[in-house]
């Protein structure tokens, strides 16, 4: 049988044997481990083809690399992986992808989205890396309600929830039940939990994709009636002031099954959006994970954008333009968590144990500045201590890694698999993973 993918060996050594750390700007440390890359080989996987009246065709495929995980206990080479809401493209600048305008296709709301599938249902997907390093697709679990009935990924009507268009530049209604899927982990039981980016929320899922229950901020509840399923109001009322498309894109298990961490896709919009784009503060929490309870809560501080090397335009970029995609516990409160704006990934590692927690106090309605509008300087003397971290990859000294990296499973203390988020093609972009291999046991 031939073989089904070509290793690239591409170890950080190199300049005539000099470590590349030495060649390039460096953080706190000598910088990242040496590592190499291994393409995988996926199969194609076709969504359709979308007509869009008056314009182009789409020729969409699965995206199923919004988020990975893989539990100990998983057979050799198993791990799992889910999409997002589904194809749907930006109403500001739509004419290179659908051949229409704003004001044709979106009624000229330039803050909407256009679904080309409104009745794409978020979905698990189980897979297996072959010895070959071939993905197969073992099983899809498309999310259902209690009714039985698929789930679609369209918008909530809550507060800072964008529009929705047909591609026939139709409004379509808001779903009470929608979903925008963006991470997930599983429990021995087969259950799930994946975060969402809407609510934000968490939603538990049974193993047959049947969801039990979605937990929400404080307060949302009543935005969410008619839902086809449990809303469970237990998350801190502070995370409702996610910024758009900012929710919870990062979820981890902790070992013993007892915690979920949540890591926010970037700061969150408290007061204002103008807080969001400047804030290099981003909530993680730690949660019960039967109840929901908040155990902790810490400020994690994302890269400055200038750090992210592949993505210089010449343009001067906001601190929300970096943005927390995947999080992984390699340990009872030790934590990967990938960052990222397009072209350049990083993974560090953040330890909680001995962490300074957020001052008590710190969302109440009195509470100005709020943690998002603090100056650096203003840290320490508000009882502010951003997680320390360790960086073990960077894909500006690393060949060969897609753009768009979201999601990442971890197989042993030196082995990680990681996955692009393809869109669904829209740009004609297809769904990449890679294996990377550590030249020592990091991932512990």
């Amino acid at each position: 049988m031939p073989r089904l993918l070509s290793i690239l060996r591409l170890s950080i050594l190199s300049l005539s044997g000099m470590p590349l750390a030495f060649a390039l700007p460096a953080m706190a440390q000598d910088g990242p481990p040496a590592a190499t890359v291994e393409v995988l080989s996926l199969p194609p996987l076709p969504l359709g083809r979308v007509e869009i009246p008056g314009g182009k065709t789409l020729n969409l495929n699965v995206g199923f690399g919004s988020g990975l995980f893989r539990s100990p206990s998983d057979p050799e080479g198993v791990f799992w992986a889910i999409t997002d809401r589904g194809p749907n493209v930006d109403c500001k600048k739509p004419k290179d992808i659908t051949g229409l305008g704003t004001k044709e296709i979106c009624d000229g709301d330039k803050d909407g989205k256009i679904f080309p599938l409104p009745a794409f249902t978020p979905s698990i997907y189980k897979l297996k890396i072959d010895p070959a390093g071939a993905v197969r697709v073992l099983e899809t679990l498309p999310l259902k309600g209690r009714s039985g009935k698929p789930i679609t990924g369209l918008p909530n009507d809550l507060k800072s929830s964008e529009a929705a268009f047909s591609v026939a530049g139709k409004s379509i209604d808001k779903d009470p039940s929608g979903l925008d899927t963006e991470a997930l982990v599983r429990l021995p039981d087969g259950s799930f939990w994946v975060g969402e980016e809407y609510g934000p929320s968490l939603v538990e899922v049974a193993p047959d994709g049947a969801i039990r229950r979605r937990l929400v901020p404080q307060g949302l509840a009543d935005r969410l009636k008619g839902a086809d399923y449990e809303i469970a109001p237990v998350l801190p009322a502070i995370l409702a002031s996610r910024d758009l498309n900012h929710g919870i894109e990062s979820l981890a298990l902790s070992p013993d099954g007892a915690f979920l961490y949540v890591l926010m896709q970037g700061a969150l919009a408290n007061p204002d959006k103008k807080a969001a784009d400047s804030s290099p503060l981003v909530r993680l929490i730690k949660l019960d994970r039967k109840t929901g309870a908040v155990v902790g809560s810490y400020a994690y501080r994302a890269s400055a954008p200038v750090e992210f090397k592949a993505d210089e335009t010449g343009k001067a970029r906001e601190q929300s333009d970096v943005k927390m995609s995947e999080m992984v516990a390699v340990g009872q409160d030790r934590l990967l968590v990938l960052e990222r704006i397009d072209k350049t990934t990083k993974l560090f590692l953040v330890d909680l144990d001995g962490a300074t927690p957020l001052p008590r106090g710190i969302d109440t309605a009195s509470t100005s500045p709020t943690l998002e509008q603090l100056a650096p300087e203003d840290f320490a003397r508000n009882g502010v201590t951003p997680l320390a971290k360790t960086l073990i990859l960077d894909s500006d000294r690393l060949k060969d890694l897609p753009a768009k990296i979201e999601g990442v499973a971890v197989l042993n203390d030196r082995e990680l698999v990681l996955v692009s988020d393809s869109d669904f093609g829209i740009k004609g972009d297809t769904t990449e993973m890679r294996r990377v291999r550590f030249d020592k046991p990091v991932l512990k």
